[in-house]
């Protein structure tokens, strides 16, 4: 994730991403997290935004999702496709790692097929594990990576412990 993708590679990823969600619908993931009315959060790697508005509609006006992606491209339509939605609920933040949300004010960080591309690893997740309230959640898939891969990927450090594994999803909280 540490270098930008240019225009045309974005619409193409774009499309690919919009036909996988056609087959394999976003909301069946998100069914193994506990989002509720008023939650905070983070969807780290929003590319164009198949988990934001999901989530969106499940915090509601209460609640806030910060997407999160190094590339001003997937953000910019993501916030294009907020505003056209009218979700005020959600923030775009542009960053391959530092989010500038303050501490301890995410209740769950969705954390999809990014994992394998980080340049920096256990800087993302001591950034995710700053922003995580203490009952937090960090919600995670790739399925790029082994279940033996992932596990010691979000456990090093002792940042994190596996809480709970799901039919597409781990959870980590804070260690």
């Amino acid at each position: 994730m540490n270098r930008p993708m240019p225009s045309a590679a974005f619409h193409i990823m774009s499309f690919f991403l919009r036909c996988r969600d056609l087959v394999r619908p976003r909301d069946r993931i998100l069914e193994e997290v506990d989002i509720r009315p008023g939650n905070h959060v983070l969807d780290f790697g929003c590319a164009h935004g198949s988990y934001t508005f999901l989530v969106s509609e499940s915090v509601g006006p209460g609640g806030k999702v910060y997407a999160q992606d190094i590339l001003q491209l997937a953000l910019d339509a993501v916030r294009k496709k907020a505003s056209s939605l009218k979700l005020d609920n959600v923030t775009t933040v542009c960053s391959d790692c530092s989010t500038g949300i303050p501490d301890e004010t995410i209740d769950v960080v969705l954390f999809y097929d990014v994992f394998h591309l980080l340049g920096d690893p256990e800087a993302v997740l001591k950034e995710m594990r700053r922003t995580l309230r203490p009952d937090g959640i960090v919600s995670f898939s790739d399925h790029h990576m082994s279940e033996e891969k992932i596990i010691s990927g979000m456990t090093q450090g002792d940042m994190f412990w596996i809480s709970e594994k799901g039919k597409h999803t781990y959870s980590f909280r804070k260690s």
